[in-house]
């Protein structure tokens, strides 16, 4: 403990509650045949409970009262998320799980101001010295008891709740307020890509040829242009493999081997604007790389290692490299795989919400693979790949994803190569998208800046939460006020009571086998 004021004492956990007790030991059941609730660790990982959400019990104890919960009880978990901890305040009827310890401030304590205290940095820091070098990492009762607590006045752990309070009401204000704009900024993106896709966002060309009385190309002119690119990009890549494998082509026949790109399916497709034409994402794209499944490690590489991306290396709009699993030895390294930057790279399993996640590489400064769940995409020209991120990021193309992705809606969805190529993709004339890729640029720049504070701030506030909670179990937070009876008469009354009452005993244990609560 650092130095505290002259009128605060040092206590413990198990000193200033009644004797600890384990929670009872039964299965959680969404039927409500007991009518008693079953609070257990997950239950409490807010740090506030929703008693709607807490299941019931199997079957509830026979000296149910013993374990009954009550306003002013603080419940701690034993294992998993082993010392995080609640304050029960107006609970349904209900008991706590055998992974749960209930520790029930005595008289002298407030209650507010011990569950405050098991949130702050120095609880933390004991926790995690007590938890240090065990490999199923758990306390028991014993352990909890003997963490120190700082011991303010009476009259001063109100003012220190009261002062607490006050400066979290603020603080969730904050977040809740930068939470609301983190939500807005993700209605506005979809706002705006819908826009992009429907030529909404940027005048249209046909519009700017009009005014300026010139000509320009459309996007059926466009898309001949792409497709007589994809086609020289077949051919030239066709040759090339001929002629390493010592088979040069005697004539031209083999160029009838070109297939062409699917024709989307139209009927029942939106009107799209002037001079823009609907296409088979087939039609952008000349190749398809899937990686494949390797043995890993799960960290991303580091020096000389290489390894292979995860899906959620593209799930959150940009490509993080973070996001990857280093190879085995053994494992080969494949060339065709590498990751390089300005990869068009698409996740095809992920659940309903995420398969169909892509992202264009930026930085790629590790030695990277594509996985089995990650494919890259060979695109026609440069501008279409900027143009296809926006088309796959918009609500019609999250729709086209989902409509052509198989599997369970509640597991992890796939969308195969042929379903991918299928996608209906719109097209505009060529300077008009050049338009919407800029604007859609400075656009997504203003989101990621607005994104990138807010979440700073966020993570300011948990900061300052801390700093709070600091301050006020080091006699910090609010004034010492000389009149207070010290903390060394509540502790010495608390030491009589505890040796009149002979509860100086270790906590009670149910006598059935503990299983995860």
């Amino acid at each position: 403990m650092s130095k505290l004021p002259e009128s605060w004492g040092v206590s413990s956990i198990g000193e200033l509650c009644e004797p600890s007790q384990y929670g009872w030991t039964t299965s959680a059941s969404s039927d409500a045949t007991t009518n008693v609730k079953f609070l257990r660790t997950t239950d409490i990982s807010n740090g506030t409970i929703d008693w709607q959400t807490v299941p019931f019990c199997t079957e509830t104890p026979d000296d149910l009262s013993r374990y009954l919960l009550k306003t002013n009880d603080i419940v701690i978990s034993r294992a998993g998320s082993i010392g995080l901890s609640t304050l029960v305040e107006n609970p349904d009827p209900s008991v706590f799980a055998s992974y749960l310890i209930r520790f029930v401030p005595r008289d002298e304590v407030q209650a507010k101001y011990l569950a405050y205290f098991l949130k702050s940095p120095s609880y933390w820091n004991r926790i995690r010295e007590v938890a240090s070098g065990i490999a199923l990492q758990n306390v028991n009762a014993k352990k909890l008891s003997a963490i120190e607590v700082p011991v303010a006045p009476s009259q001063e752990q109100a003012r220190i709740v009261a002062e607490v309070e006050k400066q979290f009401t603020r603080l969730d204000a904050a977040t809740a307020a930068l939470k609301r704009v983190q939500a807005n900024l993700k209605r506005y993106r979809a706002s705006v890509l819908k826009a992009a896709c429907e030529g909404r966002l940027v005048p249209t060309e046909a519009e700017l040829a009009r005014k300026e009385g010139r000509d320009y190309e459309p996007a059926d002119k466009l898309l001949q242009r792409i497709l007589r690119e994809r086609r020289s990009r077949w051919e030239a890549d066709t040759l090339a493999k001929m002629q390493a494998s010592g088979k040069p082509p005697k004539n031209d026949d083999w160029k009838q081997k070109y297939k062409e790109p699917s024709a989307p399916d139209i009927s029942n497709l939106p009107t799209l604007p002037e001079d823009w034409c609907w296409i088979s994402l087939d039609s952008l794209i000349f190749g398809i790389t899937a990686g494949r499944s390797f043995k890993c490690d799960e960290r991303p590489p580091v020096d000389c290692e290489y390894g292979v991306v995860k899906v959620s290396s593209v799930t959150w709009g940009m490509f993080d490299e973070v996001e990857s699993k280093t190879c085995m030895a053994g494992s080969p390294w494949i060339e065709a795989y590498r990751i390089r930057p300005d990869d068009f790279l698409f996740s095809r399993a992920n659940t309903i919400e995420l398969v169909g996640a892509c992202v264009i590489t930026r930085n790629v400064e590790r030695k990277l693979m594509l996985s089995d769940k990650i494919l890259r995409f060979e695109i026609v020209l440069p501008l279409l790949k900027q143009w296809l991120l926006i088309v796959l990021r918009s609500k019609w193309g999250r729709s086209e994803i989902e409509r052509l992705s198989t599997g369970n809606q509640e597991s992890m969805r796939n969308i195969g190569q042929d379903r991918i190529r299928s996608i209906r993709v719109p097209l505009p004339p060529s300077e008009e998208m050049g338009r919407i890729v800029t604007a859609m640029e400075a656009i997504e720049a203003g989101f990621m800046h607005l994104e990138e504070s807010s979440t700073a701030q966020i993570k300011r506030s948990a900061s300052l939460r801390r700093a709070v909670l600091g301050c006020a179990f080091a006699g910090q937070l609010v004034p010492q006020d000389p009149t207070d009876e010290p903390a060394s008469a509540l502790l010495e009354r608390i030491r009589a009571q505890r040796s009149a009452s002979g509860t100086d005993r270790p906590a009670r244990r149910n006598r059935k086998e503990a299983i995860v609560g």
